[in-house]
């Protein structure tokens, strides 16, 4: 018999090798009688979740008897899952259900403020990716007054946290918006073929 908190076919381990690193999700929607469109009488229920490390897009299989709750967070590590059987895999933005798709935005700024080091460094760190344009106008709502100010700010004293960068950088849209929306637009493959954060935290 298989322990419940491993993975029970060699196809699904292979599948999850590469999401191993996360630890924690964000549940993004919870279908309990699994996706409408799937066939059978009987259907696995199935957790669209945020990976809070690496901002994965997964599709979890929750153990029996589980109700998960969007934005609940649920351990998805290598030791005992008290809700999580096992992970399916990674999916794309596009296969997300709306009540998924609109948790996302929650989900990712939840997930921004449990870790701000790797976005904040972003905002210390970015450097010109030519001669007209700045990695910081990667950020939507971001133009070159704020760029400006923002180098200005940061030769000065490297930024702390997103409440500092707000302070200091006066009239900037919130950072920690700009982050989500930069990080959708990544998800959704628009705009530009620069990933400044997918991958990178």
């Amino acid at each position: 018999m298989v322990n419940e908190t491993t993975i029970n076919t060699s196809a699904t381990a292979a599948t999850t090798a590469s999401v191993t690193r996360e630890e924690q999700a964000v549940i993004l929607d919870y279908l309990e009688h699994g996706y409408p469109m799937d066939s059978g009488n009987f259907k696995t229920p199935i957790a669209q979740a945020l990976g809070l490390k690496n901002l994965s897009l997964l599709e979890l299989v929750p153990k029996k008897g589980v109700f998960l709750q969007p934005l609940e967070e649920v351990y998805i590590g290598e030791a005992k899952r008290d809700e999580i059987h096992h992970i399916k895999g990674r999916i794309s933005i596009d296969r997300l259900t709306s009540t998924a798709r609109n948790e996302l935005p929650h989900a990712l700024r939840k997930s921004i403020e449990k870790n701000e080091a790797p976005f904040i460094a972003f905002f210390n760190k970015a450097q010109p990716l030519t001669l007209r344009m700045h990695q910081l106008e990667l950020l939507p709502g971001l133009g070159l007054k704020h760029r400006v100010e923002i180098l200005k700010a940061r030769q000065e004293k490297p930024f702390e946290s997103f409440e500092d960068i707000k302070n200091r950088v006066k009239l900037l849209p919130d950072p920690k918006q700009l982050v989500v929306n930069r990080i959708l637009d990544e998800m959704e493959g628009k705009k530009d073929k620069h990933r400044i954060f997918l991958g990178r935290v």
